[in-house]
């Protein structure tokens, strides 16, 4: 694999640029980069970073890497907002409409697959419905939703991943057809990957966990439980923004559940359980990505 700084002398200083990578792999340092020397706007791909709520916690950008660079679709929604692929979708459009080169970046391989593949029209799934997913996915879990798919469904998603799962089942269940089905049928890609620059960084598993491991440390040093403190009065477990992982953890220390040392260290698992899922989808679904070592800086 190329170097970090070959990668961006490579690079083209018109064609937009993707930036794939698991958690706390430097994904971010690397799009900053690339905008800082060549130019362009910083684009976010995480789901979680969208939220108002979290900047620590999230490893969103600081107010003055914000200010330091142009910075787009970070931490413009509410907490008790949803935000799906295709509100994302929408909103990339019009930066793109901007004229200036996007530099996206970000660990939610879905947002990327829609970007470049295209995006299924599926209907918004009715308040009630949903309602009725998150209250079955509390009492009965993952795997009873997950028993109820379609077979077409329930081989394409990522079974391990609960908001994909229950996703799916609103869908069947509010539409009557499957999500396998709905993608089918999916249009034109915004951002086919022949028209791009596609980046994703593929680190040394030993090299990331102990970098997973430093980040937490550094987050709690930063404020992390601070960040979470202020979110308790409003913090309903269900929502997607209280899905920010380490959310849930530092919730139950504040709650007198377990001690904090407990805490950070199921934060720090839950991390790195996360980062191998990412891993496994980039290797699977971004097979046509250039692969970059983010340690060969």
């Amino acid at each position: 694999m190329a170097g970090w700084d070959r990668v961006i002398a490579g690079l083209s200083s018109e064609r937009p640029v993707l930036i794939a990578g698991p958690t706390a792999s430097g994904k971010s340092a690397l799009a900053a980069d690339i905008v800082a020397r060549g130019g362009g706007v910083l684009v976010n791909a995480d789901a979680l970073q969208v939220y108002d709520c979290w900047r620590v916690l999230t490893a969103r950008p600081s107010a003055e890497e914000e200010v330091a660079l142009p910075h787009r679709l970070y931490g413009h929604i509410g907490r008790d907002q949803d935000y799906s692929v295709g509100h994302w979708l929408r909103e990339v459009r019009a930066v793109l409409a901007t004229g200036l080169r996007p530099v996206i970046v970000g660990g939610t391989g879905l947002y990327f697959r829609a970007l470049t593949d295209g995006l299924a029209e599926i209907p918004p799934t009715p308040a009630p419905m949903r309602a009725l997913a998150d209250a079955r996915m509390a009492a009965e879990g993952v795997a009873a939703l997950l028993a109820e798919l379609d077979t077409d469904t329930a081989t394409r998603i990522d079974a391990a991943n609960p908001a994909r799962v229950q996703r799916a089942w609103e869908v069947l269940e509010a539409t009557g057809r499957g999500l396998a089905a709905w993608q089918d049928e999916t249009g034109p890609a915004l951002l086919p990957l022949a028209q791009v620059e596609p980046i994703v960084l593929r680190p040394d598993v030993d090299w990331l966990n102990t970098r997973i491991d430093g980040r937490f440390d550094q987050m709690i040093a930063q404020g992390a439980l601070e960040e979470v403190r202020a979110e308790m009065p409003y913090w309903q477990p269900m929502r997607q923004s209280a899905r920010a992982i380490g959310a849930p953890e530092l919730v139950a220390h504040l709650r007198g559940a377990v001690p904090l040392e407990t805490a950070i260290e199921q934060a720090k698992l839950a991390s790195r359980q996360y980062a191998k899922r990412q891993r496994t989808w980039f290797r699977s679904r971004m097979a046509g990505w250039n692969p970059l070592d983010p340690a060969a800086r």
